[in-house]
């Protein structure tokens, strides 16, 4: 498939709070260099915007980021401003708050609900926008997240901030959100090697919120890159389609529900059309099958 004909919106649509977006959107994280943040070698930054800017032209309307996404060199907030400002009318701009980073780039303690306001007005400036599409709490270890939601559904009363969200969740964590304020969203791990979340996405499939997972192409314990060598399962449907292993693992995630949206991120032009295609991929039943095998205590 080439660029001329892949298109963000060949596995549909879903309804984001009150915003239509494609299945497949885009994550920002690696535009900053490794998935270590602070480590690697930075991307070219011409070349993210130019992924950046196609994306939008190949139809993808849902962009995932955080001002915690940086490296030395690079700011993904600041790529998606220079590349994309003034902003499409239909493109939805997610999030996320909680963790905090220092200027060296290292862990801190996570942010207080009195901070959290902070954190996503540095997302507002580094955004150059007036509000927030959609705002993750990204869970950070506590068992309630009660407090820290408040403050957000505070921020959103404020008009600060659209709909939320929340990350790196359980179920329990579900339910204490939607007990403060409406949940469009849940971005967990989860993919065809990392199925501990299949409780969450039944949960979203129910409530009729999007499951939004990450690293379903890099898998479990690839979060610096997927470098590790690939299921049999997964090498033998990409080639009985002529397709990339990803495209595989991309498919099989949006095939999960019509309520899962992707999110693959890249810093590679090629890359990029190769995960977009993704959304025409049609997998049998019998590869379904084949796929769901895929033993995920193997590492």
């Amino acid at each position: 498939m080439t660029s001329e004909t892949v298109c963000a919106g060949a596995a549909g649509t879903w309804v984001l709070g009150d915003r239509t977006v494609n299945r497949i959107g885009f994550g920002a994280m690696r535009l900053t260099g490794s998935a270590a943040f602070h480590q690697g070698t930075p991307r070219d930054r011409g070349q993210s915007i130019v992924v950046l800017r196609r994306a939008v032209d190949l139809g993808v309307n849902h962009l995932d980021t955080a001002a915690f996404y940086f490296s030395r060199l690079r700011s993904a907030n600041e790529l998606i401003n220079s590349a994309l400002a003034p902003y499409p009318e239909d493109l939805v701009i997610a999030t996320k708050v909680g963790p905090v980073r220092d200027a060296s780039g290292e862990w801190t303690a996570p942010a207080r609900p009195d901070e959290l306001r902070g954190q996503v007005e540095e997302n507002l400036r580094q955004l150059g926008r007036d509000h927030l599409d959609v705002v993750n709490l990204r869970v950070m270890g506590q068992d309630s997240i009660s407090e820290d939601f408040g403050a957000l559904a505070e921020l959103r009363a404020a008009g600060l901030i659209r709909h939320l969200g929340i990350s790196n969740a359980r179920p329990s964590h579900l339910a204490q959100a939607r007990a403060v304020a409406p949940v469009v969203c849940v971005q967990n791990r989860y993919g065809v090697d990392a199925r501990a979340g299949g409780e969450m996405l039944r949960e979203c499939a129910e409530h009729g919120i999007a499951f939004v997972p990450f690293f379903s192409i890099a898998g479990e314990g690839r979060e610096a890159g997927a470098v590790r060598a690939e299921h049999a399962p997964v090498r033998t449907v990409a080639r009985a389609h002529g397709v990339s292993p990803s495209q595989v693992r991309l498919a099989w995630t949006l095939r999960q529900g019509k309520h899962v949206l992707a999110i693959p991120g890249t810093g590679n032009p090629d890359h990029l059309i190769d995960n977009l295609a993704a959304g025409a991929l049609d997998l049998t039943e019998e590869e379904a099958g084949l796929l769901d095998s895929v033993d995920c205590t193997v590492r």
